[in-house]
C-alpha cells in the first residue's frame, strides 16, 4: 500500500480548517466579548459559594477518609456484580452461589466496619 498525496491530503485540509474556524472564532471572542470588570472579590478562590475562610492546610478527622475508603471499595466491589447480572441465566445455580458468597463476604466487612464505629459521625 502507497500512502500517497491523495490520502493525506483531506486529512490534513479537514485538521487545517478546524484550527482556522477555532482560531476565528477565539479571535472573535477576544474582540468583541463582553469583559467583566476584575475586582479583588472576584479574584478569590471560591468554595462552595462561601469565601475561603481558615488555612488550607487545615486537618480532617481520620474518620472522614475511613469513610470514604470504604465508599470506593464498597462502591468498586458493586460494580463486580454487573457482569454476575449480565450472565445470570448462563452461570447457572453455580453462579448464584458464588454471588452469594461474594455478597456475604461484603456484609462481614460492613457489619466490621459498623461494629468499629468507623461509620458513626459523633
Amino acid at each position: 500500500m502507497n500512502y500517497g498525496l491523495t490520502t493525506w491530503f483531506p486529512i490534513a485540509v479537514t485538521i487545517g480548517l478546524v484550527g482556522l474556524i477555532v482560531l476565528t472564532m477565539v479571535t472573535i471572542n477576544r474582540l468583541i466579548g463582553p469583559r467583566p470588570p476584575h475586582t479583588s472579590v472576584k479574584g478569590e478562590a471560591f468554595e462552595c459559594g462561601n469565601p475561603p475562610s481558615g488555612s488550607a492546610w487545615g486537618r480532617f478527622s481520620v474518620r472522614f477518609y475511613l469513610t470514604a475508603l470504604l465508599f470506593l471499595v464498597f462502591d468498586v466491589e458493586v460494580v463486580f456484580l454487573y457482569p454476575w447480572a449480565a450472565e445470570l441465566r448462563s452461570l447457572g445455580m453455580f453462579g448464584f452461589v458464588e454471588a452469594l458468597v461474594y455478597i456475604a463476604i461484603l456484609f462481614v466487612g460492613l457489619a466490621y466496619a459498623w461494629r468499629r464505629g468507623v461509620l458513626d459521625w459523633s
